[in-house]
Formats: structure tokens, sequence, C-alpha cells
């Protein structure tokens, strides 16, 4: 996995937390940032470029589709292997895989190129699980994987017009957390564990890791429209997760709230928040999306990155589970009706996000993986040498 952008991590968790719930002590799961322990400059600075890069959504939307045609991506891949193929190979020789499972679009091509060059490509299994919903990345697509693992039929589709066998590809969803799969909480039960008012309806605001997004500007207007000035009385309560933000988690907890509010930092049990809330405000991501769908939460996207994101949100808006607003006055007044006249609207977007949801996902792609291996028959130590040199493909 690489860490641009918190999905491949939190992907590459959620199949190890699996390994070990299915599996017990069968495996040894390591997850690592390949760019960033293997890797020379640039690659190993990959995380910083990359939240550059999307922070100026114009330079990434030109690096996305940039780099789309094969020619483009194999030649720049070829490059980077002629730089690291030996650090990566000297990692490999360090962990000796019996698998090695990608969760990151430029995780294909080098560690299989360097497979074939030590005569171990047929031995070793090599699984990708792909994290984007829709729209993604062509470098996700290799045809000398064992397995790629889609999460929706659209990108099983691209993955079979771009070479891949249909004995390649399963479509099982987005790999999320066990405890998102597995929480047996009462959302009645999670209020009251997060001190939450116990009636009103709740709304999710969140900004992603790093608080970004109109974060603020959204939840003053939430502060407004879920006030009845008539009554006197609030209609709604209202969460907001700041991530790692702690200037705009201060900004909200000087603001005088007319509405219960809950202003946290970040958060690593999501799953509580979502199964106590009864609809999330978020930007296009995949995880989100996948997890706000298995806790059957109505989604208003607010926000987009350009490139692997644009996809998600007809994903959500043309199978009823939410709609798109970038106007924060548009989205205040979305909730505010759907807490009021509107709920029955809810409801029924509820149902389709849990229609939509793959809940079991994660442990579909482990227990491929393992019946794959079985049928591999028994494990044998694979031996890894370093080579001298190495002939890199164009």
């Amino acid at each position: 996995m690489s860490d641009t952008g918190g999905g491949h991590r939190a992907s590459a968790e959620a199949i190890r937390d699996a390994f070990r719930l299915e599996f017990g002590g069968e495996y040894r799961v390591f997850v690592k940032d390949l760019c960033k322990e293997h890797a020379g400059w640039p690659m190993n600075n990959m995380e910083k470029s990359y939240k550059f890069m999307v922070k100026h959504a114009s330079l990434w939307k030109v690096a996305f589709h940039g780099t789309s045609p094969r020619w483009v991506h194999c030649l720049y891949l070829a490059a980077i292997a002629a730089f690291y193929a030996k650090q990566v190979e000297e990692g490999l020789k360090k962990y000796k895989p019996d698998i090695i499972i990608s969760v990151h679009p430029l995780m294909q091509h080098i560690p299989l190129w360097v497979l074939k060059w030590q005569g171990l490509h047929k031995r070793v299994v090599f699984m990708t699980v792909i994290t984007d919903l829709n729209t993604c990345h062509p470098t996700w697509f290799h045809d000398g994987v064992t397995r790629c693992y889609c999460p929706s039929d659209e990108v099983a589709k691209r993955a079979s017009l771009d070479g891949l066998d249909p004995s390649q590809i399963c479509v099982f969803g987005l790999p999320i957390r066990p405890s998102f799969c597995r929480a047996i909480l009462s959302k009645n039960d999670l209020r009251e564990e997060l001190e939450m008012h116990h009636e009103l309806p709740a709304v999710l605001l969140m900004g992603g890791g790093e608080g970004m997004g109109p974060v603020k500007e959204t939840a003053k207007v939430l502060g407004e429209s879920l006030y009845n000035e008539e009554l006197h009385r609030p209609i709604g309560q209202l969460v907001v997760i700041c991530g790692r933000n702690q200037a705009l988690r201060t900004s909200l907890q000087e603001i005088q709230w007319k509405i219960p509010i809950k202003i946290r930092g970040f958060e690593t049990q999501m799953e509580k928040w979502m199964g106590a809330c009864d609809c999330i405000i978020t930007k296009a991501g995949p995880g989100t999306i996948a997890e706000a769908l298995i806790k059957g939460l109505p989604i208003i996207l607010n926000d987009f990155i350009p490139g692997q994101e644009v996809g998600n949100i007809p994903y959500v808006v043309k199978n009823g589970a939410g709609v798109f607003s970038k106007s924060p006055k548009e989205t205040a007044r979305l909730v505010a009706q759907w807490f009021g006249p509107d709920y029955e609207k809810l409801k029924k977007m509820s149902e389709n996000a849990l229609n939509l949801a793959q809940p079991n996902a994660v442990f579909d792609i482990v227990k491929d993986i393992n019946e794959v291996v079985q049928q591999r028959g028994p494990l044998t130590r694979i031996s890894y040498s370093l080579t001298s040199s190495f002939m890199y493909p164009i």
C-alpha cells in the first residue's frame, strides 16, 4: 500500500484484520508502504506530493488524465523500475511472501516485474484489491495478477476492457474494517455511549482525516436550519468530525450553538458515530461512502477529487442512496427537509443505501484468497535471490 490518501491503508488493514478473524494464525500479514520503505526519492515522497496536488485540484486532474494512456504509464513505470527495482526486490527478499496483495494503483507493475525476473511469477500469488468505486486509473489493471478484486460491476467492466480474463476478475465490494461489518450495538445504545441526544435525528459532517472542505460554513448553516425559531427548539443534532484540523475544531468550539452538537477531532471508531446518526455529509471518498452504505446512511456528497472520485457521485445518486450539493446552504436545507416533511424520503434513501452496501466484501476477499492458495496445494518455502542485473521492460 501507500499512504496517498487514507483509503489504501484502511483497506490493507481491513484485509489484515479479516485474515486474523477468519484464519487465526494460519497467515502472517504485513502491511507495508512499498514506496516509503523500499524506494528512493521521489517515490518515497509520494504522500506529501499527493496531498499537495489534491489541494490544487487542477494539478491532480492533469496528472491523473495525463498518465492514463497505456503507453504513458508503462513508460514512466519502466523508468521508475530502472531506478528502484533493486530496492523493491530487497524488500521481497526480506519478507519472502507467498502472497502479495496490492491495494494501490502503482503497486502492480514493478513487483510483478521483479517476480518475473526472479522466476517466481507462477509461484507467488499476486492479488489486486481495487479501492476506487467507479472511475479508477488504468494502472490498477495488470493481466499478470492471479485475481483482481473489483468493488463494483463498473470497475469489473473496465478490468475486462483492459485485458483481464474473466477468471481473474471478482466483484465483492470495497473491503471495509470488520468492526463496521460486525457492529452489534443499536442506535439508541450508541447515542447513550456517545452522550448524544436520544430523540433528535442526527447528521454527521465530515472533512476527512485532514478536516478539509467547507466544514465550518456547512456546520454554521446547519446550526441555523436545524433550529425552529417559532417553536424555540432544535429539530436535529449535529456531529462534526474535524480530523487532524485542530484550528477547525477550536473555531467550531467557540461558536454558541442553539442545537445539540458534538465536535470531534481524529476518530478511530467511526463505525460508532455513523451508527448513531441518520445521514452524512462528506466528500466523495470511496471508503467513507462504502462505510455509510453499510450503516444505511443517506449521503450528501459535497466535494470530490478529480479523476478517481468523479464516478462515485453518480454511483451514489443514480442508486438513490444520496445527493450531490457543493452549496452549504442547499445542504443544510436538504437536511432540514429530511428531518421534517421529507422524512419518508430519508427512510427510502436509507433502504437504498443498505441495498447497495456490501458489508461482507472483506471477508469474501480473504476467503477467496485462501481458496486460491488451497487449490495450489501446500505452500513451500519460496527462495528469493538477489540478481545482479535486470532487463527493464518498455
